[in-house]
């Protein structure tokens, strides 16, 4: 009494693939692979400041200086 038997185990994980369906359970454990890698990259980025994302990204900042012939537009789309 008290421990699982790797039997009950087995038992446990055929009712699993029974109930969702091995498509689901594959698609659940990339979504869950994607959320964690997620949340480690944000974790990276989070020590940052803001030049070293936009420098990073590509962005042109304040700090940066700007050819005095281009015009900043921010483009935004009609919903």
């Amino acid at each position: 009494m008290g421990g699982l038997s790797w039997v009950h185990w087995l038992i446990v994980l055929l009712i699993v693939v029974m109930v969702f369906g091995t498509k689901k359970l594959r698609n659940m454990g990339s979504d869950l692979g994607g959320a964690v890698k997620g949340f480690k990259d944000g974790m990276k980025e989070g020590g940052q400041t803001a030049d070293e994302k936009a420098a990073e990204a590509g962005q042109v900042t304040h700090a940066q200086t700007a050819d005095k012939t281009t015009i900043d537009v921010e483009a935004k789309q009609k919903s």
